[in-house]
């Protein structure tokens, strides 16, 4: 294929340079898809995407090692699909949001009940706690949520006390309580 491609001349090598920019970029989001996927515990898809990994690495980077002496746009796109591909893998890790988060509030006495009962009309589970600040009585919230839905939470928040402190942390694994469903990726 490669050499159908550079025999078309200037427009076949232009054409190789994008497919060789094109497929880095899906391969380095591939990859960071599954090494999220694995973290998270999906085992299966990341295997798959593994596999379609692998085949786009050895197919792009034999040619690019193999011709970079002769045409160092090879590797110029090479390295520049790397780059974007990174940036790529994580904007859609994002868009994905996989995992659970603890989102922790602290907030005045009055507006932690005001924010919990807001949370739990919209099917949250939320734990409150009486906390001591550095001047005044505090309530602290804690809400365990996918993290698809974290962002839903912050904003109640926000519009109930814009002031408050919010910190979310993601976490690795939960047991019992009472989580909101969403659907999910196959684990």
């Amino acid at each position: 294929m490669w050499n159908a491609l550079e025999n078309l001349g200037i427009w076949g090598i232009i054409f190789a340079v994008s497919i060789i920019f094109v497929a880095k970029i899906v391969e380095v989001t591939i990859g960071t898809l599954r090494q999220i996927l694995v973290v998270k515990g999906y085992r299966t898809l990341a295997v798959l995407l593994a596999l379609v990994e692998i085949f786009l690495w050895v197919f792009i980077a034999s040619k690019v090692i193999n011709d970079l002496s002769v045409n160092i746009f090879y590797g110029i796109s090479y390295g520049l699909g790397f780059a974007a591909g990174v940036y790529f893998g994580s904007i859609i890790e994002q868009k994905l949001a996989f995992g659970m988060l603890l989102v922790q509030t602290i907030t005045t006495e009055k507006k932690g009940v005001e924010i919990a009962n807001a949370l739990r009309e919209k099917g949250y589970g939320v734990t409150t706690v009486d906390a001591k600040g550095k001047v005044d009585s505090r309530k602290i919230l804690m809400v365990y949520a996918n993290r698809r839905g974290s962002q839903e939470i912050v904003e109640q928040v926000m519009l109930i006390d814009p002031t408050a402190m919010i910190v979310t942390n993601d976490v690795g694994t939960l047991s019992g309580g009472y989580i909101r469903i969403k659907k999910s990726l196959l684990k």
